[in-house]
């Protein structure tokens, strides 16, 4: 039986845009363009003869903004949405709040000043789409109602005595892809002041991860930045690997430190979460404590088993809490997984294991 295509309805108010997008996705054997719409209110018609399995939306549009649609589809029948507009550039608030609206990825506008610039924003936008296409998508109201249910207890455990306190820091690295940056929200929103070091990435191209850094740090205890070449790792903070580079853990001595390196993309991703595991189970061993999180794909299985091989605590999110379950799928599938728990359990876990080790911060 041939593979079902991925149904697409692009909304964008540019005719040539639209254009450009149905030939990038229709060049795609496992991609169909269904259907175009120049505004939300075509788009809204559309919708009511068929239902596409993605939906690419712009913002800036006449009659109504594409934010504003936005929050009406998620509420009133949610479809994986992707973010394709002009706004969404460095330092840009707009891609934060079209993610707290329900929006599953985020791309820029095609560009076409050179062959190469349209090659890799071609792939970019398939490959999005096609994560989308698998993203399960609720109304918002439905996943703050998880975010309330959580209690102090789910955070901050009870103290473990008895221990003994390892010469080296315990650290934690976390790998995510689509759905990641409401997941990573909610994780590090509920982390204590005194929790462990934490190294993250996200899929996410270049620019956008500042902005990202900037806001979680806004919200959180913890401090959040993005990541510098060759800075110190400290408790209490977390590093987000820069768009379109790799992030690594090294360790001078009994201390850590981020390296920030350019070279190809691995597992199709820059940065990617197997080279940032890999360097964990290197340099960190069973001082490490790695999680990986909602994302289509494979990035980050081996190396997370890598991890697990010598000596690290490794968890993953389980289906039901995940937005696309295919990096968390894979790791378990390469054995990997030392536990499964769901999105709103990973702070807990977080801090249990850095209180076995270091019982001094449960007092």
């Amino acid at each position: 039986m041939p593979r079902e295509k991925v149904r697409v309805l692009i909304v964008d108010d540019s005719a040539s845009v639209r254009q450009i997008l149905q030939t990038i996705l229709n060049d795609d054997p496992d991609i169909e363009v269904m259907a175009t719409a120049s505004d939300p209110f075509v788009a809204a018609k559309r919708l009511q003869d068929e239902i596409p399995d993605v939906m690419i939306l712009d913002l800036e549009m006449p009659r109504m903004d594409g934010m504003t649609f936005l929050r009406k589809i998620m509420a009133q029948r949610p479809i994986p949405v992707i973010i394709c507009s002009s706004l969404t550039e460095e330092g840009s608030h707009v891609i934060f709040e079209a993610f707290e609206a329900g929006a599953v990825d985020i791309v820029p506008k095609p560009k076409i000043d050179t062959r190469q610039a349209l090659l890799e924003c071609s792939t970019r936008l398939r490959e999005s789409v096609k994560s989308a296409a698998r993203a399960r998508v609720r109304p918002r109201t439905e996943r703050r109602v998880i975010e309330k249910k959580l209690t102090a207890d789910a955070i901050i455990p009870p103290p473990v005595q008895g221990k003994v306190r390892p010469t080296t820091e315990r650290i934690v690295c976390i790998g995510a892809s689509t759905g990641g940056t409401e997941a990573l929200n909610d994780v590090l929103e509920m982390l204590p002041a005194n929790c462990p070091p934490i190294l993250v990435v996200q899929h996410m191209p270049a620019g956008f991860t500042a902005a990202f850094a900037k806001r979680l740090d806004s919200i959180c205890q913890i401090r959040v930045k993005e990541a510098e070449d060759r800075e110190p790792v400290l408790p209490g903070c977390a590093y987000i690997a820069p768009g379109a580079r790799h992030m690594l853990l090294q360790r001078i001595g009994l201390r850590y430190q981020v390296a920030i390196k350019d070279g190809p993309p691995v597992s199709r991703h820059r940065p990617s979460v197997d080279v940032l595991f890999r360097s964990a189970a290197q340099h960190a061993g069973a001082n490490a404590l790695g999680v990986i999180m909602t994302g289509m794909g494979d990035d980050g299985a081996r190396g997370m088993l890598e991890m697990r091989k010598l000596g690290a605590s490794t968890r993953a999110q389980d289906e039901e809490s995940c937005v696309v379950f295919g990096m968390p799928k894979e790791a378990i599938a390469h054995g990997g997984v030392e536990k499964v728990v769901s999105l709103n359990h990973i702070p807990r876990e977080i801090m249990q294991w850095y209180q076995a080790g270091h019982p001094a911060v449960a007092g």
